[in-house]
């Protein structure tokens, strides 16, 4: 028998007479041809603010403000399974039933894992999404939040020096970040105090909450007390302090400004509003799509001058780092005022206009 008669019955790739069946043949021609193609066709940009949202319902909701104007609410997933863990500062974007979006801090105990809570004071010359929270989320309404992310967590010992202090400044609702942050500095046995600003007393938020602290916490009341100066804010700053505060832009600018020359403290702060223009141009935006042109302002924000003839365009944070309101330039050279884009996204032609502008005329994606 010939060698070639015994392996007749033998797969042909066991001995050699392996043939390419014609159908893969062809295949992989289209395939690489299709493959070579796609290197001329141009791509879409990178997707810009996307983030992962998941189904919450709301298990709890109680007034914290005497003025009735602040509502807490606590969300619990609807499988009953534990919640993304988080850090003090740390806050979600709420998606809202009417689909806007906005960003509001965690306000609760991060050790409970099958809780989120946040405070809204309602603004009644906003934007709406305060007005919707307080209006359309009832015990048992469903909304869908983001994971949560950290722009203003409690770096204690930073730089290299132990902290042995903290002075914690809130201005309104901006005591809602601090908040989990004064347990978390009970655990670590740093000693801490806080003032606590408000316009009335009536408006002051969580003031039962707050009462097992003592005198750690001043309440300041401009009504009462009239306005808090940096000396009255800053209290006194001994050893190796930190200061923390969460409050409107001028707050924030006093603070700045009395601790230029203290480079001993740590200075850490989140605004809960845009804050001022400096040095501001004026300019113009052409929107692409329907020649729609208009003026920026040398004292308003390029998102701002959209939001004018656009009302539902996208927006969040209005700080620079959500990226909520990125948009792309077509043509003209956006001053970057933000470091959360990233280089792709640079490439792509991106800017942010809550925070970014420009020297000249923009024409935007729009």
């Amino acid at each position: 028998m010939s060698t070639e008669s015994r392996t007749a019955d033998v797969p042909a790739h066991a001995h050699g007479r392996f043939r390419r069946d014609p159908l893969l043949r062809i295949l992989r021609t289209g395939y690489d041809a299709l493959t070579w193609v796609h290197q001329f066709v141009p791509q879409p940009p990178p997707r810009i603010g996307a983030r992962e949202f998941f189904d919450v319902v709301v298990a709890a909701r109680e007034v914290v403000a005497r003025d009735e104007n602040v509502v807490a609410l606590t969300f619990a997933g609807r499988d009953g399974h534990p919640l993304p863990s988080w850090s003090a500062g740390a806050h979600i974007d709420l998606r809202l039933p009417s689909g806007t979006i906005r960003q509001y801090s965690l306000c609760g105990d991060a050790g409970n894992r099958h809780v989120y809570r946040i405070a809204v004071r309602l603004i009644p010359d906003g934007r709406g999404g305060s007005a919707e929270v307080h209006s359309a989320l009832q015990v048992g309404s469903v909304v869908q939040i983001s994971l949560p992310r950290n722009a203003f967590p409690l770096a204690v010992g930073g730089y290299n020096q132990p902290t042995d202090s903290v002075r914690f400044i809130a201005g309104g609702i901006g005591i809602t970040p601090i908040l989990p942050m004064l347990d978390v500095l009970d655990r670590l046995a740093i000693a801490w105090t806080m003032i606590y600003c408000g316009r009335t007393r009536a408006s002051i938020a969580f003031v039962d909450e707050l009462a097992r602290y003592g005198d750690r916490i001043t309440v300041h009341c401009d009504d009462e007390d009239g306005l808090a100066t940096a000396e009255m804010l800053l209290g006194e700053l001994t050893g190796s302090p930190a200061v923390y505060t969460c409050g409107p832009p001028p707050m924030i600018a006093k603070l700045s400004e009395a601790l230029a020359d203290r480079p001993d403290v740590e200075f850490h702060y989140e605004r809960f509003s845009a804050a001022p223009v400096v040095d501001g141009k004026e300019f113009d935006l052409r929107f692409a799509h329907t020649g729609e042109v208009v003026t920026v302002a040398a004292d308003r924000t390029a998102l701002a001058a959209i939001l004018d003839v656009r009302p539902d365009a996208t927006f969040s944070c209005q700080q620079g780092f959500c990226r909520s309101c990125a948009v792309r330039v077509i043509d003209g050279v956006p001053e970057h005022r933000s470091t959360a884009l990233s280089p792709e996204e640079l490439e792509a032609g991106y800017f942010l206009p809550c925070v970014s502008r420009s020297d000249g005329p923009l024409t935007l994606d729009l």
